[in-house]
């Protein structure tokens, strides 16, 4: 669930899930934001926006998979982002582009390739002072050029992001930890299905959870792509694309590590 004032957080989460798995809980709460499509680029967060061309350093080469070029789908301005997320952003990594596999062909023409590789996905940063529009070369989709703004919100995760030993429960009423989210929380552990969200906690809603832990840790949730009408987008049955990629990786600024992750109903 999304919550401005981290006081009211802590409160809801004591509340519902006692004093000691409150706090526990309310503990794990990350900073993110949700993306507001706007039309006016003067409500932008910096140069954030979904859609469009990509904004990528002169020569760098346009992902492809299997000869098809990938298509891009968002460009997020971590500088413009910065400021909010503090120490969770430990690189600055300027621009990030992210691109999946989504060409304008038909299907059959694709269905060999592995859509679940991590090739059928890229995120690229680029140096803003350098980075140029660049035109997505054919059959991958060009999407409408849609600035967005970046909502400071801070996020409890999904209850499916919640393992047993991350809060205090009773094993005698409880399966485990994420049954006493699922229970008490009544639904408000996570509320941004349906949104375009970025860092924080994903919502997934599907019984499993997207950002995996390693001895690292959680991998850390770029970006949350919903289902879309307006930009001519979608996931399957009410799905939601996940970028996500490990928490070394990300400590590190290498992004050519994350993942994409495609749910569906």
């Amino acid at each position: 669930m999304e919550f401005n004032d981290p006081a009211s957080m802590l409160h809801m989460c004591t509340e519902r899930l006692g004093e000691k798995a409150g706090r526990q809980f309310a503990a794990m709460a990350r900073r993110g934001f949700r993306l507001d499509p706007s039309a006016d680029a003067a409500q932008a967060t910096g140069r954030c926006r979904l859609g469009g061309p990509a904004l990528l350093e002169p020569g760098t080469s346009w992902p492809e998979l299997g000869g098809f070029p990938l298509s891009l789908h968002a460009v997020l301005d971590t500088d413009a982002l910065a400021p909010w997320l503090g120490d969770d952003l430990p690189t600055r990594p300027g621009l990030l582009n992210f691109f999946y596999l989504d060409p304008d062909v038909p299907y059959e023409e694709y269905r060999e390739l592995d859509m679940s590789g991590p090739e059928a996905c890229r995120v690229i940063p680029a140096d803003p002072a350098r980075a140029v529009e660049t035109a997505a070369p054919e059959p991958a989709r060009s999407y409408p050029a849609t600035p967005v703004h970046a909502l400071q919100v801070s996020m409890l995760p999904d209850c499916w992001d919640v393992e047993d030993t991350d809060v205090e429960f009773d094993t005698d009423e409880y399966w485990g930890a994420s049954a006493l989210i699922l229970d008490k929380m009544d639904g408000l552990d996570a509320n941004t299905a349906g949104s375009h969200c970025a860092f924080g906690w994903p919502d997934t809603s599907y019984a499993s959870r997207v950002t995996n832990r390693d001895a690292d840790g959680s991998a850390i949730h770029l970006l949350q792509l919903a289902e879309d009408a307006e930009l001519g987008w979608g996931w399957g049955d009410a799905g939601t694309m996940y970028f996500t990629i490990p928490v070394k990786a990300f400590m590190a600024g290498d992004f050519s590590e994350a993942e994409a992750d495609m749910r569906c109903c």
